[in-house]
């Protein structure tokens, strides 16, 4: 029995610290839109996904907007899918003053609907740090539509069919036999023939006088000896006659 009222008396103690902490909390304004460039409010895979908050803070006291953050859970039983980004800010929050901050953030999660939600965390001067709901719904998460001028998608093309066509190229020269180069023998021209002019083709004129006279003296002397040995032989033949008779 004493034991069942500790545990009442913990369970009240509890509820009031929450009560007087939520109580001491000071009230920050928040409005989520989505910008006119998304007007269905859709979640695009792959691209930057944009949601503008209207923030005002209600309170007397110095507040500074800590950071935004976000989550995506599951629509029926709010399961985490994935943690969002947290973007940094560190601002003052002014009472009264209404300023629009947008939150960014990126998806690549399943097509179909789950739920979004953003909060603020915010710190009072001196205080801890406390959040502050700013977006909880369910959204659609989408492909990007395809465009035929998408820079993007053209420059992916590219370079996918330029990596396969330096592949194919590579295994076509590995593995298809490359035909042999037939070398073609140079035939040379053909020398033309030099004909002699006949006997003495020479020009005198071209020849020094010196060397004329010598050649001339021993044709000459050559003349003379053969006369010479014609007489001998004469001389010869002459005595063998009288040898005989």
């Amino acid at each position: 029995m004493q034991l069942l009222s500790a545990l009442v008396s913990l369970a009240l103690f509890f509820q009031v610290s929450f009560a007087s902490s939520a109580e001491t909390e000071p009230e920050v304004s928040v409005v989520a839109a989505w910008p006119d460039s998304n007007p269905f409010g859709h979640v695009v895979n792959g691209e930057r996904n944009i949601v503008l908050l209207t923030i005002e803070s209600k309170s007397d006291q110095n507040l500074t907007l800590v950071n935004m953050a976000g989550s995506i859970t599951h629509p029926e039983s709010g399961a985490l899918v994935k943690n969002l980004t947290a973007s940094p800010f560190n601002i003052p929050l002014l009472e009264g003053v209404a300023m629009q901050l947008p939150y960014t953030f990126y998806s690549e999660f399943k097509t179909g609907d789950h739920r979004l939600n953003i909060w603020l965390e915010n710190q009072v001067e001196g205080g801890e740090k406390y959040t502050v709901s700013a977006f909880d719904s369910i959204v659609t998460v989408v492909e990007p539509e395809l465009s035929v001028f998408d820079f993007k998608m053209i420059s992916t093309y590219l370079i996918v069919l330029a990596i396969f066509g330096g592949i194919g190229y590579i295994a076509y020269l590995q593995f298809v036999p490359q035909p042999k180069k037939v070398k073609r023998i140079a035939v040379s021209e053909p020398v033309g023939t030099v004909t002699a002019t006949g006997a003495g083709g020479y020009q005198e004129e071209w020849i020094p006088d010196h060397h004329i006279r010598k050649t001339k003296g021993k044709k000459t002397g050559a003349t003379s000896g053969d006369e010479l040995s014609g007489g001998e032989t004469s001389g010869t033949e002459g005595k063998r006659r009288k040898g005989k008779k």
